[in-house]
């Protein structure tokens, strides 16, 4: 019961039903990346009359964050190339790095020196700060 109200409500863990029916009724899979992500498409890779191009979607294996997607299918899904990375033997760039969680809102952030988040405690003013008096 419980998976059925998360699948109902929360779109955040996974895909919501609305999107499972969607997906079940006109999408396409395309392919799956080392992640889990599944890609689809429009069946047939059909034009969507409201768009006026080919629909295309992830759905997130686990919590869905965007970063997570890699630059080949992000590069699809953005129709910047028409050929999804399954059919094209995509090669990453030497420069390409593996994916790092988003961490803003965790107790892992980064919290740089000057931040009162970093230690708990706000720094001691240094004396280098000259207040602006108007006039």
């Amino acid at each position: 019961m419980k998976q059925f109200f998360l699948k109902l409500f929360t779109w955040w863990n996974g895909q919501t039903f609305g999107t499972q029916l969607w997906t079940w009724r006109f999408g396409e899979l395309v392919g799956q990346d080392e992640q889990g992500n599944r890609y689809y498409r429009t069946r047939g890779g059909a034009i969507d009359p409201t768009l006026g191009f080919e629909r295309r979607w992830v759905i997130y294996n686990g919590y869905a964050e965007a970063s997570r997607v890699p630059p080949d299918w992000h590069g699809w899904l953005h129709h910047v190339v028409d050929v999804p990375p399954t059919e094209l033997n995509y090669q990453p760039r030497e420069w390409e790095k593996p994916h790092q969680p988003n961490l803003t809102g965790t107790p892992r952030a980064y919290r740089p020196a000057g931040s009162t988040l970093a230690s708990g405690k706000r720094p001691k003013a240094t004396g280098d700060y000259q207040p602006w008096t108007p006039g």
